[in-house]
This record gives C-alpha cells, structure tokens and sequence, in this order.
C-alpha cells in the first residue's frame, strides 16, 4: 500500500518574522485557503488519504499538526526530540511503516513547497510510484528547469531515448555557479533537485544498512519497542544518539539503484521572501499586498505582509519586503532575503532578543 511520509520539522528561519522556532512557516497560511502543512496533505489526497499519513516533526510541534490534520491519527505523528537533518527522518519512518506494513511503498515529501499544477503532479507521482512498485529502487522526483538557477542542486540523468518516465541518476550536483547552471540547462539532461522522493520501505532500509550502518544498528535496536505504549521513548533514543546528515548525503550520492522521474508542475520550494513575492497576486505596479489596512503611493514591485490591523503605507519604495507581525517587522530588499536567516542567528545569539527569534 502507498503511504505519504511529510517532513515538517524545520524552523524556517528565512521566514522571520512571520516563521519562529515556535511557530514556523509550515503552520502559516502563504497561499490559498490552508496552511503550507495542509496544502501538502490535501495536494496527494486523490491517491494517499490522511489515515496512510505519517507526519515527522519537532516534538514541539506535534500538537499543532494534530490540529492541523484533524483526519490524521495521532499515533502517525512522529515527534522529533532534537533536529538531525532528513535521514534520521526518513529512517525512523521507513522503520514504522515497515513494522505495520512491509510491502509499503513510501512518498516522501517536504511539508513547505508549493505546486501549482496539482494534476500534473499527481500524475509524475504516479509514474514514481510505479517504478518504485517494480524495482527494488530510489526514486526521486527532478524539476525539469526553466531558467539557470543557481539556489538549487541538480541530478544529472543518462541522455538518450527511455522506455519509461523513469531514468537513471548518474549524479547529483551541489549548486552551481552561473556558468554551469547555463550549462546544465543546455544540456538537457539536468533536472532541479526537489527533495521529493518515493521507494518501498524495505528499499530505503536496505540502503540505510548499506550506507549507514549505525544509523541501521539503532533502528534494529528500537524496532521491538514499536506499537508498545515503550514507542515514543524507543524514537526519542533513536534520535538521540544517531548522526546528523542529509536523505540525499548519506544515502541518495552514494546509491547506484538511484531513478529520477523528471517533472513541470509549477514547483517552487518557496525559500525566501522573494519566492512570496513571485507567487503572490499583485497589483498593476506590480505590488503584492497581504494585509487589511494599507495605502500605496508612488511605489511598485514590492511584498507587504501583515497579521494585524494596523495602516501601512509605502512611499516610494520598489523591490522592497514589509512584513509586520505582532512584535517585529522586517524590511527589506527582496534582492537580499536570504539575508534574513542571518538575522535569526543574530537573535538567537543574544539572550535579550531570543524571545524575538
């Protein structure tokens, strides 16, 4: 059976200050009527419904999933005691729905994205789908590029006529500089690196013992404490001691079983404020404006965001991002908001402005 596994434990640090470690970007509403967390499960609803969902997250946070996912029982959210990156993830769950299923096929997805063809993504998760139900294989899903960006890493896939959707990954390509975008684009053959993967359970854990065989040994481990009440305790060990690496690090750049199904679904992984900006309607200077009360005058191009009541008005200003929250307000260049990450450290290196972060 096909099961959905959301990862939605990160911080979203780029999205200060709307995105807090206490309330991150996941659990806001960017885009249509949900949250970024709901629209993800409702996005894979035709195919995987909320009872074959499992949600990883900070422990933290477990409650506001459960809110968020009424459909989805509780016992399928998975609290992470501390931050380890995606294999660990991955692992953990991979481990839970092999001991309740062990033909299970796994969709992998992260909790933050934002599709606008929600058909079309369907129908490339199906053909993932389907290759993973065939072969013992890693499957991950490739963004046929537009333009060179250079904010993303690429797969490289074998050129050439295919008899399926399917191909085989030949590497994977840490973000490049502009020239290599171009010639990646060029080429025809790279695809952006979306973090969205499909295989069976039992192929991931196989992996997992070949590539990391201590991050295995602890599964092995816990594995008897699944369905007990001795559970949440097993994960929580689990997480405690293994290492922290990347799903694509430890196990994808080191796998030879690896496929990529190359897609055009209106992806965006929606990584700054900038990524908002693109996404969000505008007016005819081209301002996107996101709050109840606010006046515009002699300016164009810029994001206003505001979870309050209060008059905002702009004066002037191009390319610029306003966004209000209840006790901070950013501005800035929309050039520069990946800068905004940086702010957060600095918050959270001084003990006077954590409560900010």
């Amino acid at each position: 059976m096909v099961h959905a596994v959301i990862m939605a434990g990160g911080s979203g640090t780029r999205f200060w200050p709307m995105s807090t470690r206490s309330n991150p970007k996941q659990f806001h509403r960017l885009f249509g009527s949900g949250t970024m967390l709901q629209n993800t499960a409702k996005r894979i609803e035709p195919i995987i419904s909320q009872d074959r969902l499992m949600v990883v997250t900070n422990e933290r946070y477990c409650d506001v999933v459960a809110e968020q996912l009424p459909k989805m029982p509780n016992n399928q959210i998975i609290g992470e005691p501390v931050a380890k990156n995606t294999a660990p993830c991955v692992a953990i769950a991979a481990a839970l729905l092999h001991h309740k299923d062990p033909d299970a096929i796994m969709v992998v997805l992260p909790a933050d994205h934002h599709i606008t063809d929600e058909e079309g993504f369907i129908a490339i998760l199906e053909q993932a789908i389907e290759a993973a139900e065939k072969e013992d294989v890693l499957v991950t899903i490739g963004i046929t590029p537009s333009f060179p960006e250079t904010g993303f890493g690429y797969i490289e896939s074998e050129k050439g006529a295919v008899e399926s959707s399917a191909r085989k990954v030949l590497a994977f390509k840490e973000k490049p500089d502009l020239a290599t975008a171009e010639k990646f684009l060029a080429s025809g053959n790279y695809y952006w690196n979306s973090g969205m993967f499909v295989w069976k359970a039992s192929t991931v854990l196989k992996a997992i013992q070949q590539h990391l065989p201590g991050m295995y040994e602890l599964l092995e481990q816990v594995k008897p404490e699944f369905g007990t009440s001795m559970e949440p305790l097993a994960i929580k060990d689990f997480y405690m001691d293994t290492e922290s690496i990347s799903i694509d690090y430890g196990i994808m750049e080191s796998s030879e079983n690896v496929l990529v199904v190359p897609g055009d679904f209106g992806w965006n992984d929606v990584g700054s404020w900038s990524a908002v900006y693109e996404l969000t309607d505008k007016d005819t200077s081209g301002n996107a404006l996101q709050s109840i009360y606010h006046t515009v005058a002699g300016s164009s191009n810029n994001l206003l965001m505001s979870s309050g009541e209060k008059m905002i008005a702009l004066v002037g200003m191009e390319n610029t991002a306003v966004i209000e929250t209840e006790d901070s307000i950013l501005i800035c260049n929309l050039n520069h908001s990946q800068g905004v990450k940086q702010v957060v450290e600095h918050l959270s290196s001084r003990d006077d402005l954590k409560k900010f972060s």
